[in-house]
């Protein structure tokens, strides 16, 4: 059976272990060595002791114990404590680490019970299982915490909880921690499960086995998010993987958690992103690498932010926040691939109704850290262990002593924690099931006189037996312990399920009556990649012009519904109608034969050495009108950041020609019989683009798009998954017309009820609903974003106010 590990129970004054057989200057004489003055923490009372003899003193208050008592008991221990179970190696019972950085742990017992319980509660005032004692240097945490330690250690991480192999690894932190909840969430501050309290262990390095095992959960977790994505929109892989990505940053120093982000999002952005690779391999490598960066700053501020109650709240918070940066900058920001995206049709969905994409990334993080918050509970459980009756385990490592006469075996609790701030405290509490045997307490350093089977123990020891010989009853002590624990771990697990299934109530505007036939063309283009539209000018024009001549036979033959607008890509013409007399008769002549407005594509010159995308209204009877210049412009497609530098180290760079200039009005355009919401292509990403326009009276918005650079990549459905989740978010259906797909109408419901295929010429009339109610979401604008980036901000100024005070306190005493 797997041991549970036990604690380091922290001493003072303490020297490191010397050779028991070599006496040194500071030995004391052999006899004082099992006086109970003396005595180590932890150790067995003599034999001859009285019942009614006082507790020991704690070993930093009446001196120093003798070495070799510490390394006889140290030695006798060894046998119960495996390798695995505590880092002790790692750890000298001085309160040094192995690398010789002094242990914020080696706290003595005033500053133990004065700057961390004052008045002997918990920091945040809730009652504690067990009263500190007045001469143990321990802190009482119950076993409901589960949050990294509260003052870091000098270490480069921090406890490794969820990874456990038969052990967990002592905390990093200090032991002056602050009593916290389990995880923060309702039950776990006050008592625990089996009323079992757990002390702070000494600082130790993590084994290369957890890290390795944070290695693994970060890039699977980045591996799931992918998943999440189109083209394989697998959008239950999003929590599962923010799960994994949590638990491997759950406990670790924020230097530690930084590069663990930039694992997890370089895992996820490169298969993400690779659409990118038609421009060059180079463009894709630096485009993940510097859009990584921000989940490592967003994984370091998360790090402390684990010390707090609800911390899957604060890094729900800390998630929109990183995604906000990314949108921002640098040059313009790129939002692709935010975790919203990948809920297109999904149990999350809703909420962009309700608070926009901001808000739908939050719930997927959310239900996620509730889900990584089930799980490291569940790997912390209390696990029973076995100690043989015949040999008593005395060790100040252990800080219990096991002991019964008689054959056989009985089984002990033991609290295996995963707190920074918490070990395991031995205590057999409640021994109701013992035959004859008075209740033991066992509160290590308590100062409670706790029964030793008929006789009193010494604080510090939590022995079971009977003192005449009878033996330990059946019960396991704490026996409701795993019982409890585990529906600690069932409350998060719950309100993970809980998140999305709040989506349904999210009110959602219905249908009003009235709709629009909408004509779409896709016209294909001849070439690939960076050369998509070919050498021979006019290829794509003509292309477009056949395929609306096309739509036109079609509604007067029947086949397709008359249109009262037609919708053509972006770049649906490669040559500027507005100077090139041959493209604007072409398209002329097209529309005519239609006979509505249609909406054009075209990259139109402004001045000598300018151009902008445009969305150009053409009138059958007027011909070009009202037009949309696209105003979040593609870095490096449709101008080129830090020009001078970036021309003279990449010569591609100069393919992109002259220099788009943004539009300055949001894209509502009057067609026939409504007033569409033009969006442009990559716009369709940014959330400001999409609301100005509905807010100014879009409806129905139609995004037009040129993706033939990135045909057969998972751009093209990335980009409609984008569009699904603006239909839900506005209450407003979506026509996306594209050169060579994915063409698509989007219901007000987030459905995509019509699409082309790639690389090939299409076109159809589509029945469009015309919406003009607003969502909340609409409404309300960036206000919900705003609060969630404050929320977070707010954490990590918690957070880090919170450790400067402990560092304070203990630099004061």
């Amino acid at each position: 059976m797997r041991r549970t590990p036990v604690v380091v129970q922290e001493q003072t004054g303490i020297p490191p272990l010397g050779n028991p057989t070599t006496p040194t200057d500071d030995t004391p004489d052999p006899a004082a060595a099992t006086s109970p003055a003396s005595a180590p923490v932890g150790a067995a009372p003599p034999k001859d002791a009285s019942p009614d003899a006082a507790p020991a003193k704690d070993a930093s208050l009446g001196g120093p114990p003798p070495n070799g008592a510490l390394d006889a008991s140290r030695d006798a221990s060894l046998d119960a404590v495996s390798p695995g179970d505590v880092a002790l190696m790692d750890a000298s019972l001085d309160g040094t680490p192995s690398d010789g950085t002094p242990s914020d742990g080696a706290l003595d017992a005033e500053v133990a019970s004065k700057d961390v319980f004052p008045d002997g509660a918990p920091s945040d005032g809730m009652p504690s299982d067990g009263a500190l004692g007045a001469g143990a240097a321990t802190t009482e945490t119950p076993l409901g915490d589960l949050a990294p330690n509260d003052v870091a250690a000098s270490n480069d991480s921090a406890p490794n909880h969820a990874f456990p192999d038969g052990a967990i690894a002592p905390s990093e932190g200090a032991v002056a921690g602050g009593e916290t909840s389990l995880g923060g969430l309702p039950g776990g501050g006050g008592a625990v499960p089996g009323g079992v309290t757990a002390r702070a262990t000494s600082p130790g390095r993590e084994s290369r086995a957890k890290l390795l095992g944070r290695i693994v959960a970060a890039a699977a977790g980045g591996l799931l998010l992918y998943l999440a994505f189109p083209p394989l929109d697998w959008w239950w892989c999003a929590p599962l993987g923010i799960t994994l990505i949590v638990i491997s940053l759950y406990g670790c120093r924020p230097r530690r958690a930084a590069w663990l982000g930039y694992l997890a999002a370089a895992v996820f952005l490169f298969p993400t992103l690779s659409w990118v690779r038609p421009i060059g391999d180079d463009a894709w490598v630096g485009l993940v690498a510097v859009s990584s960066l921000f989940y490592a700053a967003m994984a370091a501020c998360a790090a402390p932010v684990f010390r707090l109650r609800w911390w899957p709240v604060w890094f729900g918070a800390l998630w929109v926040a990183m995604e906000w940066g990314r949108s921002v900058f640098p040059v313009g920001g790129f939002p692709w691939a935010r975790v919203a995206f990948s809920q297109g049709e999904s149990a999350f969905t809703s909420y962009a109704a309700l608070g926009g994409a901001p808000l739908v990334s939050f719930a997927v993080t959310l239900s996620g850290a509730l889900l990584a918050m089930a799980v490291l509970r569940l790997l912390q459980a209390p696990q029973p262990i076995r100690v043989s009756r015949k040999t008593p385990q005395t060790s100040p490592v252990i800080g219990a002593t096991e002991a019964a006469k008689g054959d056989g075996e009985v089984s002990a609790a033991t609290a295996g924690l995963a707190g920074a701030d918490a070990g395991v405290t031995g205590g057999l509490a409640g021994a109701a099931g013992l035959a004859g045997a008075g209740a033991a307490a066992g509160l290590a350093g308590a100062g409670a006189a706790a029964g030793h089977a008929g006789a009193g123990a010494t604080a510090g020891h939590a022995t079971a037996g009977d003192a005449t010989g009878g033996h330990a009853g059946a019960g396991l002590v704490g026996a409701g312990g795993a019982a409890g624990w585990a529906w600690h771990a069932v409350v998060p697990a719950g309100l993970a399920l809980v998140v999305p299934l709040l989506a349904l109530a999210v009110p959602r505007p219905g249908d009003e009556g009235r709709n629009v036939n909408v004509g779409i063309v896709q016209g294909n283009v001849p070439g690939e990649g960076m050369y998509a539209l070919g050498e021979e000018p006019a290829v794509v024009l003509n292309n477009h012009a056949r395929e609306t001549h096309a739509l036109a036979q079609a509604a007067r033959d029947g086949k397709l519904l008359k249109p009262d607008i037609v919708v053509l890509p972006e770049n649906s013409t490669d040559i500027d109608p507005y100077r090139d007399a041959f493209a604007r008769d072409t398209i002329d002549a097209s529309v005519k034969d239609v006979g509505v407005p249609t909406l054009v594509g075209a990259v139109v010159a402004i001045g000598d050495q300018h151009r902008a995308t445009r969305s150009l209204v053409w009138d059958p009877a007027t011909g070009p009108g009202a037009y949309y210049d696209k105003q979040q412009l593609v870095p490096f497609g449709e101008f080129t950041p830090f020009q001078d530098l970036v021309l003279a180290l990449f010569e591609r760079a100069r393919l992109v020609g002259r220099q788009s200039v943004p539009g300055t009005k949001d894209g509502t355009l009057r067609m026939g019989p409504v007033t569409i919401g033009a969006v442009n292509c990559y716009e369709v990403a940014f959330d400001g683009i999409v609301r100005g326009t509905v807010k100014a009276g879009g409806t129905p918005l139609v995004v037009q798009t040129n993706n033939a650079t990135y045909a057969l990549t998972n751009l093209p459905p990335q980009q409609l998954a984008m569009s699904k989740l603006r239909a839900v978010e506005h209450n407003r259906a979506v026509v996306t017309a594209a050169t060579t797909g994915i063409s698509a109408y989007v219901t007000p419901d987030g459905k995509v009820a019509w699409q082309t295929k790639e690389r090939v010429a299409d076109m159809n009339v589509v029945k469009v609903p015309v919406r003009t109610e607003a969502t909340i979401a609409t409404q309300v604008g960036q206000a919900p974003e705003w609060a969630l980036i404050l929320v977070g901000a707010a954490a990590v100024g918690a957070a880090a106010w919170r450790g400067r005070r402990r560092d304070e306190s203990v630099r004061n005493d």
